[in-house]
Order: C-alpha cells, then structure tokens, then sequence
C-alpha cells in the first residue's frame, strides 16, 4: 500500500491597497496607488513618484505595504525622512500617516481594497533563490507564467539577477528543450542593432558579405531574451512591435518575410512607464511588453535572503566553503551594507573573502587600526574604544563605504583592461553605458 503525498498549500497573503498623495510641495495633487510592490520617492525621473522639490533627494525614501502595515524606509537621504518631529530610518506604521521629505508632505492612506498575493512555500525555483516574502511572491508569479506563451517583462535594478529569471522562466516553460538566445540592447551599436535583430541579406550594406539570420531567427522554437531593453532605438521599437504582432521577420536588404515562432522575454533597469511618459519608448510597445509584468527585488529588500546566498556563493568554492567559515566581523559588514550592486555584487564580494579575506570591501568600515587582528563587536575585548573623535552616523558610513567600494572596484577593472571601457563593461557583466556612468559620478577620466 502506497501513502498518498500531500501536496502543500500555497500560501495567501492578503495586503491592503494604499493610497500616496503629495499634500504639501510643488508636486501638491500627485497620487500613486500600490498593492504590494514598495513605492519609490525621489527627485530622480526614474522613481515611481519624482517629486520636482529641490530639497528632496534623487532617492529619498521607499514606501512598501506590508500585511501588517506600511514600511517607511530612508534611502540615504540628504534632507531625511520625517513622521511628526520624529526622523525615521526603517519604520513599520498602521493606518493612515503623513511623512514629510524635504519641503513636501505624503499622505499615505490604506484603501478598503485588498488584495491577495499568493506566496510559494519553496524556497528555488529553478536556479532562482530566495526565503523572503518578496521573493516567494515572484516564485508563485514565475510558476504560473512559465508554462504559457505570454510574452514577459522583468524590471529590476542592475545585478538583481534578471537574465538568471528569464533563464528560469525558459527552463520551466514547454520551450525548456528549444534554444535560448540572450540580446544585449545596450552592447550593439544603434547602427547594427536592426541587422543583430532581424538579420540582413547579402549586400544589405558595406561589408555585408553573406546572408546572416538574426536572433529572432536563431531562438526559433525557443526564447529570446532581450536585455536592457531600455536602451533600445526609438527608430527600432516600431519593428520590434511588428515583429511581435505578425510573428515574422524581414532581413535587412531582404523582399520577404519569414515566420518565426518565439518567446519574448524582455529586461530592463529602467522604469519603463516613467520612460513612456517622458516620449522615449512606445506606449504600445510597452503594453504588448508587459502582457505578464514582474519586479526582481533589490537585495537591501530581502536581506533575510543573505544567509541562503552567501550559502549558495561558498558551495561553488573550490574547495566548497561554509556558513560558518564567515566570522562574525564579515557577516556583520555584510548585514550592514546596502548592496548597491545587488546580488551581483554579494557574488563578488564572497568571491573576495574566499581569496583575499582581509579585503571583503575595498574600504570597509572597520574601526581596527592597521595590524589589529581583534575582531569588531564582541570578541575578548568587547570594550567600546577609549577614542572615537570620527565615528560617523551608520547611513553616512554606509553610504561612504559603498561609494569608496564602487570606485574601486571600477578603477581595478579599468586597470585590467588598459581603460578599454567595453571590455570593463564585460567583466564587470553591465552594460557599457553603465560603466560610462559609473566613471562620471567618480570622475574617473
């Protein structure tokens, strides 16, 4: 006699719908309504509510409901984030609440309207990991679009692992034994980019010697994963919703159209909607984009994630690694750090302890003196120090070691490749317009 297996329930979280107005600022009027995905505010045109107000930061402060309530969180603001007289850092409140930032005042309500989110009780799905509710939330979405057709966007900040979710969602759709195909938008020039997409003739232009498929061609029967999509010409975007529609392609130079049978999976950095408000993408693009529409969350958002993937990074050591081969000094840098860089970064920096554990950060916030070998917090000597004229607040320290990091480590791989900003880029594994960015904010010539 066999024992019947129980097939574990999901798990249902219900949220309320909330209501964000500006009361008070320049942007007085502006609403935004969220379900579960956090609100971003901040002077930056890529936030989820940009607020012209000169006094607030280009990342001010992020807004996130919670089955218990709303989470206010200051994201390394100038000017800080205000409930009352009081400055918050990361706070969970009930109710309705007005939070001020800079000269501007939100008025967060939480609406009749609920909404369930289902939750999934693994922890993987596919090579994805994750423990937190964000991202068994987006395990739960994964689940239910992979086995479809329906052509999927992935947002998410650079280094979340968005290529790493289309992977998953080809190898858990009924495509999983057809071709996989990855196009970068942001690594072709604007020239070629049409003759990468769709192919071209022989003849179609200078140079063109033979006939070439492109990548529509080349995933036939499979995927066509479409990185940074943000970065895609304006001219192109017209032929990629054509391409999309009719299910054929064209080659550059060429009379006739070929069918093809693919799936669209499509990344960007970028907030697209802010994008299409602004004239630089396609609305129309965008709505056929997002028939299935998913969020990667930051690793700063899900860091009861860490032990998992700090786990995960050290098992691919050779030899393999444990948890606890971190001391607690390290862990304690990594529970505090933001993360800018996201998952990607984490990867680098357990690969740096690994090999070179005394430098896990390229400037840490570690108040040893040179040659100290005590550990920080509590070791034998669990003393506060007799001098401490510099300490700094903890987000200004935070934000200073993540400044100093990123500079680093950016002048390391320009050093490697002579100051061959493509090949820094494909080191570093972003786009080449990333790493130009990078070098202006630090100066770096």
């Amino acid at each position: 006699m066999t024992e019947t297996l129980a097939k574990p329930l999901p798990i249902v979280v219900q949220y309320s719908k909330l209501r964000v107005t500006v009361t008070v600022g320049p942007d007085s009027g502006a609403v935004r309504e969220l379900v579960s995905n956090p609100l971003r505010v901040g002077s930056s045109s890529d936030n989820d509510l940009a607020l012209t107000d000169s006094t607030v930061s280009r990342r001010h402060c992020s807004i996130e409901p919670l089955p218990s309530g709303v989470r206010i969180r200051d994201e390394g603001s100038t000017n800080g984030t205000f409930i009352g007289h009081l400055r918050v850092y990361d706070v969970v409140v009930g109710g309705t609440v007005q939070v001020r930032v800079g000269d501007s005042v939100l008025t967060i309500e939480p609406l009749a309207e609920v909404v369930a989110r289902e939750q999934a009780t693994a922890e993987r799905f596919c090579d994805l990991l994750g423990r937190s509710a964000r991202m068994r939330e987006l395990f739960a979405d994964l689940a239910r679009i992979a086995p479809t057709d329906v052509t999927v966007l992935i947002e998410g900040e650079t280094g979340t692992g968005k290529e790493l979710v289309a992977e998953s969602v080809h190898a858990a759709s009924e495509r999983r034994d057809g071709p996989f195909i990855v196009f970068d938008c942001s690594a072709v020039a604007p020239t070629l980019a049409e003759s990468e997409l769709f192919g071209h003739e022989r003849g179609a232009f200078t140079g063109a010697s033979g006939t070439r498929p492109g990548v529509f061609e080349q995933a036939d029967g499979g995927s066509i994963f479409l990185d940074e999509l943000g970065e895609l010409p304006k001219d192109l975007q017209p032929k990629l919703l054509r391409v999309l529609e009719r299910r054929e392609v064209r080659r550059l130079g060429g009379q006739r159209t070929l069918p093809v049978d693919v799936r669209l999976i499509a990344a960007t950095n970028r907030n697209l909607q802010a994008e299409v408000a602004r004239g630089n993408f396609r609305e129309d693009l965008y709505f056929r984009l997002a028939a299935a529409h998913v969020h990667v969350p930051p690793l700063r958002d899900r860091t009861e994630d860490l032990p998992l993937l700090v786990e995960h990074f050290l098992s691919r050591a050779k030899p393999p690694r444990q948890l606890t081969d971190i001391p607690p000094t390290v862990w304690n840098m990594f529970t505090a750090h933001r993360w800018p860089g996201n998952v990607r970064e984490l990867s680098n920096a357990v690969q740096r302890f690994i090999v070179t554990p005394e430098r896990v950060f390229a400037n840490p916030w570690a108040t040893t003196a040179p040659g100290d070998s005590r550990p920080l917090g509590r070791g034998a000597d669990s003393r506060p120090p007799t001098e401490a004229p510099n300490v700094q607040p903890l987000r200004v320290a935070r934000r200073e070691a993540s400044e100093a990091f990123e500079r680093s480590y950016l002048e390391q791989i320009l050093a490697r490749t002579g100051g061959n900003v493509t090949r820094a880029a494909a080191i570093a594994e972003v786009s080449r317009q990333m790493v130009q960015k990078l070098m202006r904010r630090h100066g770096i010539d």
